[in-house]
């Protein structure tokens, strides 16, 4: 009994000296890879303010200026972290292959998120639009409040939030009423075939002369844009600015329905023609 317990002893000891020796050993290591870490997360931060800062006064896109940050952050977080591990005597190599593997697993089963956000790569290189702008596109029209980078996030008329995918938005239609700083738009007023039309051309016009919101200069034009069996479709061709357009029409077709109910015109309602067989 004695020669066992003296034999657990020797073998407690012996282990708790081998514990020592590998603190001793590897304790170097180890303070290094924590000195590496601390100063990297510094350096890096620094590092991030620094470039934010420059791609502001860059007058850089602030959506671009952001991704570009962040990619920059994450990146040189994963070198740190690699240089962290191998100052530690870890194998640098199969923990890359194990992170390699692990992304082809996670890219195969995030195909869709992928897509996204390849599509809001294009989207913020390429700019179809920008924060602020108004498009129109998969089926839905608002401000664009915020491209991030799988969706992007519109907001409409009656503030409701909508989010698109990039993907689909970045290869489908887009329509940004933003990009030019003048709009046209196109009013369609029915008349009876009793009035004259160049009177009623005429009161259109005046119409759109007495209206601050129309432009002069590209000029507004009316036209007859279609004789149906029940009237003279007119088409209210005026020029706006962008932040204007949706009161101007507003505005034209209020003062053009009073203008024609002063002279005696009437309106007629929008029939639709019966197709044939």
């Amino acid at each position: 009994m004695e020669k066992k317990e003296l034999h657990y002893i020797h073998s407690s000891a012996e282990y708790l000296d081998n514990i020592i020796k590998l603190c001793v050993d590897y304790s170097p290591k180890l303070i290094t890879a924590l000195v590496i870490l601390f100063i990297g997360l510094y350096a890096i931060r620094i590092l991030n303010r620094l470039v934010r800062r420059i791609m502001i006064k860059r007058e850089l896109d602030p959506t671009l200026s952001r991704f570009l940050a962040d990619s920059l952050l994450w990146a040189l977080r994963v070198l740190l972290f690699i240089t962290f591990i191998s100052k530690l005597g870890i194998e640098t190599s199969s923990f890359v292959a194990v992170l390699g593997a692990a992304g082809l697993a996670i890219g195969l089963s995030l195909q869709g998120s992928l897509s996204n956000f390849a599509g809001g790569m294009l989207i913020i290189l390429f700019k179809p639009f920008r924060v602020g702008d108004t498009i129109e596109a998969q089926g839905v029209t608002g401000t664009v409040n915020e491209i991030q980078i799988f969706v992007t996030k519109l907001v409409t008329g009656n503030n409701q939030v909508i989010f698109v995918p990039n993907g689909i938005l970045s290869n489908g239609v887009i329509t940004n009423f933003s990009m030019g700083k003048n709009r046209r738009a196109n009013l369609l007023l029915n008349i009876s075939y009793d009035t004259n039309i160049k009177t009623a051309k005429g009161i259109v016009m005046q119409v759109l002369e007495n209206n601050p919101k129309v432009l002069k200069t590209p000029a507004p034009n009316v036209i007859v844009n279609l004789l149906t069996d029940s009237a003279i479709q007119l088409a209210i061709q005026p020029w706006a600015k962008n932040t204007d357009y949706g009161q101007m029409c507003s505005d034209v077709l209020e003062q053009c329905k009073d203008a024609f109910d002063q002279a005696g015109i009437v309106i007629q309602p929008f029939v639709k023609e019966a197709s044939k067989k």
